[in-house]
């Protein structure tokens, strides 16, 4: 993949359920490095979309590509391989484990998972979870979650989780990161603080996230980029500016006032 290439593609991708079409030939382009918002009213086909490109859906037809390659066929564990991650608005922690348990279980790749490296390379096992734990504690101090690491996860609150699952997400090292309403139910205080980790992880270490979100003063003022749909069609995508002022998205989202 060439420097200036989209990192993440959708080329006329389209799902069908029955006789409902979901997402209807859509094709878009998120830039390296860049936060893209996904806008749109109930049932415009946001969330068919990141199921589509994070594997957890087959398009009917169309193709997804990711940095350059075919990913159209690839279940979403192998996109997660490739640095693809995506997150849900209802939050997926282990309930019952502790808030650090809950980000070393998100390690990809961890050796000490297999028999074989566990009894003919112990060393190497016991270096990587060293190398793990770390990381973890790095991310969660980030996050301000270093005090609640021996929490249990289901204890946490609402924006709390939020945090978390973002924490699990950077364990494995993704260079995109589809967030599906991280907002959603979390007080303003941590939204703000969410919101400042995001754009600092776009910002220092090039990360790239598409963000499906209904605060639309939020998106707007996070986003480099964005994107309308409604009724499974994209309506326009472009520079915040730009897409505010678009009338058929006015329209479709807010009866003429987003």
């Amino acid at each position: 993949m060439s420097d200036d290439s989209p990192i993440l593609e959708t080329e006329s991708v389209t799902k069908k359920f029955g006789g409902l079409v979901a997402v209807d030939t859509v094709s878009v382009s998120i830039e390296q490095g860049e936060i893209t918002g996904l806008i749109g009213p109930n049932g415009a086909g946001k969330s068919t979309l990141f199921n589509l490109m994070s594997g957890f859906l087959e398009p009917n037809n169309g193709a997804v590509t990711l940095k350059g390659e075919d990913v159209t066929e690839l279940q979403p564990d192998k996109r997660a391989e490739r640095g693809l991650i995506r997150t849900f608005q209802i939050t997926r922690e282990l309930s019952g484990m502790t808030v650090m348990n809950n980000m070393l279980l998100a390690a990809q790749e961890n050796p000490g998972e297999r028999i074989l490296p566990l009894l003919t390379q112990p060393g190497t096992v016991r270096a990587y979870e060293d190398e793990q734990r770390e990381r973890a504690e790095e991310l969660l101090k980030y996050l301000e979650l270093w005090e609640l690491r021996e929490e249990y996860a289901g204890n946490l609150s609402g924006g709390q989780r939020k945090l978390l699952e973002l924490g699990r997400s950077l364990m494995c090292d993704p260079d995109v990161l589809l967030l599906d309403e991280p907002m959603a139910g979390v007080n303003p205080d941590l939204t703000d603080h969410l919101l400042d980790r995001i754009t600092e992880l776009r910002d220092e270490e090039n990360r790239t996230f598409l963000i499906v979100e209904h605060d639309i003063e939020t998106i707007m003022s996070i986003s480099d980029s964005v994107i309308g749909m409604h009724n499974g069609e994209i309506l326009v995508q472009g520079e915040p500016e730009t897409v505010q002022q678009d009338e058929q998205l006015l329209e479709a989202y807010l009866g003429g006032e987003v």
